[in-house]
C-alpha cells in the first residue's frame, strides 16, 4: 500500500488592529506574531525527519497564507540544501481560499457589522452558510476535491498545504462524520497549527488524521 499525506497548516496570526472581518480581502499580512508563529512551525517541520520530506508547498492566494508558507519553506530549504536537494517554492491554488463571508470588511456586532440590524439578521438564519455566504459543504468539496488532485501527484510523499481555518475544519469533519456542517465553537485548528491527514493512494481512503499545535506558546 502506498500512502500520501498532506498535512494542512493554518496561517499564523493577522495584524488586524480594526478587528475587521477581513476574510479574502487584500492587504492583510500577518502580525509579528503571526510570522514568529510561522516560523516556529517551520522549524517543527524541518526538524522532523518524516516531515522535512515534504515535496511540495501549496498555499491559498491570500497574502498570509503566502507569507506562512515562505516561513515554512525559509526554515525546510536549508535542510534541504544540506542534503543536496533543490529549494522547495510556493505554488497557489484558488481552492484553498478562505470562506466566502458577506460580512467582509466590517467589524462584526459594531456599526454595519451589528447583528441586530434588520439586512445583517438576514445573513445569520441559515446555519449550513455560517459563513454567511458560502456552505460548509461547499467549502469542504474544494478542498477535498485539491486533497484527490494531489494525493495522485505526489503518490508515496509528504506536502504541505497552508490554508485557513474554515477549509481546514470543514474538510476535516466530512472525513471524520460524513458531514461538514459543525459548531464554529468547537474547531481545533489553531493559528499555524498543523492538521496531517494520510490516504491510502489508490483508494483515496483515510488510513489517519494528527494534529500538532507548534507554535502554541506564542502570543
Amino acid at each position: 500500500m502506498t500512502a500520501t499525506t498532506i498535512n494542512f497548516v493554518r496561517h499564523g496570526k493577522v495584524d488586524n488592529p480594526d478587528h475587521l472581518l477581513y476574510e479574502r480581502l487584500p492587504g492583510f499580512h500577518l502580525s509579528d506574531a503571526g510570522r514568529r508563529m510561522a516560523h516556529a512551525t517551520g522549524r517543527y517541520i524541518a526538524q522532523s525527519p518524516q516531515l522535512n520530506t515534504v515535496s511540495a508547498v501549496y498555499s491559498s492566494p491570500l497574502e498570509r497564507t503566502q507569507e506562512t508558507a515562505q516561513a515554512i519553506l525559509d526554515e525546510l530549504n536549508p535542510v534541504r540544501e544540506a542534503r543536496g536537494e533543490e529549494d522547495l517554492r510556493i505554488e497557489t491554488d484558488p481552492r484553498l481560499i478562505e470562506a466566502r463571508n458577506e460580512f467582509r470588511g466590517k467589524r462584526i456586532g459594531y456599526g454595519e457589522g451589528a447583528l441586530y440590524r434588520p439586512e445583517n439578521l438576514k445573513l445569520v438564519r441559515n446555519l449550513w452558510q455560517p459563513s454567511w455566504g458560502e456552505s460548509y459543504r461547499s467549502i469542504a468539496a474544494r478542498v477535498q476535491d485539491f486533497a484527490h488532485e494531489k494525493i495522485d501527484e505526489h503518490p508515496g510523499e509528504q506536502i504541505v498545504v497552508v490554508t485557513h481555518e474554515s477549509p481546514i475544519w470543514s474538510y476535516r469533519h466530512l472525513l471524520e462524520t460524513g458531514r461538514p456542517e459543525h459548531n464554529m465553537l468547537l474547531r481545533k485548528t489553531a493559528l499555524a497549527s498543523i492538521t496531517s491527514i494520510t490516504y491510502d493512494v489508490d483508494s483515496k481512503r483515510v488510513l489517519s488524521i494528527t494534529y500538532a499545535d507548534p507554535a502554541k506558546d506564542i502570543k
